[in-house]
């Protein structure tokens, strides 16, 4: 189901455009979401090109070229902003103290973490989450 999804949303993201799309370009971007949704690579510390690269069967080089031209950022960019995308989610759940998150989130050090954070999503982890508690607050009032 993930797959067909995949591909449908390959199609219709570039298929007008002047890309050179392959078959093989195809499979390796559904791969990739498969490792990082589903597997949730992105949350291991130690993921690199060399690691994801060995998981998809295929070589660095052309990862890293697949990752560049149809995600639109390199491969660090890529998982970091899953890894912010799931700190998110653990800092509106409450599921994590903020001390845990940067390890619970796959980021090797707290420095990583923040600096990351802060430059997705525009604020600190610390103001996100008191934004995000004002909101859900102002939305269980009204």
């Amino acid at each position: 189901m993930l797959f067909k999804a995949a591909e449908r949303q390959w199609k219709e993201e570039f298929a007008g455009k002047e890309t050179d799309i392959r078959k093989v370009d195809c499979n390796i971007y559904k791969g990739i979401l498969y490792q990082l949704e589903i597997r949730q690579v992105f949350l291991d510390t130690s993921l690199s090109l060399k690691k994801l690269s060995a998981l998809l069967e295929t070589n660095q080089t052309y990862l890293s070229n697949v990752v560049n031209k149809y995600f639109g950022c390199n491969l660090k960019e890529l998982v970091n902003t899953y890894r912010v995308e799931y700190a998110k989610e653990l800092l509106c759940s409450r599921r994590c103290a903020l001390t845990e998150l940067p390890c619970s989130c796959g980021f090797a050090s707290k420095s990583a973490f923040y600096s990351a954070f802060s430059r997705i999503v525009g604020v600190s982890p610390l103001s996100y989450q008191t934004q995000e508690r004002r909101r859900h607050h102002l939305q269980a009032v009204n």
